[in-house]
């Protein structure tokens, strides 16, 4: 049981015959009494100092738990987002490859369509070059032979 300032100041001894001196016992219990009632409302205050840290230590405890938490689920979302962009990054990278080589399959396919034209285009040109020089042979025979009939001679 614990004993309070309050019960040692009121405590009451009997007295007997023969006794220690009141006044001498008085004043030393006023001693006890002050020193243990500032022992007593230290030892208050230290507890209240104890719970108020302990309070404190929780809560500190409690915001490490939780940052702890936070930063291994921020970790987790990163690395989500790096592989979400790198993932990304390859499926933009393979379509731009894949139109790249559809543009250039497409520009093949025309350079090979204007090749073909021009060498159509050529060979008929070719073919108009010597119908024509052929007309224009035939139309120099035909007047070389009407000049002969008039009897007019060749410059």
């Amino acid at each position: 049981m614990a004993i309070t300032p309050n019960e040692i100041s009121n405590k009451d001894f009997k007295k007997v015959f023969r006794g220690y001196d009141i006044d001498e016992v008085d004043e030393f219990l006023e001693q006890i009494v002050e020193e243990y009632e500032k022992l007593y409302k230290e030892n208050i205050t230290n507890k209240e100092k104890a719970a108020a840290l302990n309070e404190k230590l929780e809560h500190y405890s409690n915001m490490e738990s939780t940052l702890q938490s936070t930063l291994l689920l921020a970790q987790s979302a990163a690395e989500q987002a790096k592989e979400s962009s790198k993932k990304e990054a390859e499926l933009i990278i393979k379509d731009a490859q894949e139109t790249a080589a559809g543009i250039i399959k497409k520009a093949e396919d025309r350079v090979a369509e204007i090749n073909k034209e021009y060498e159509i285009l050529k060979q008929q040109f070719n073919m108009f070059k010597s119908r024509f020089v052929g007309l224009l042979q035939a139309q120099m025979d035909s007047i070389e032979k009407s000049a002969t009939d008039l009897g007019i001679e060749k410059q």
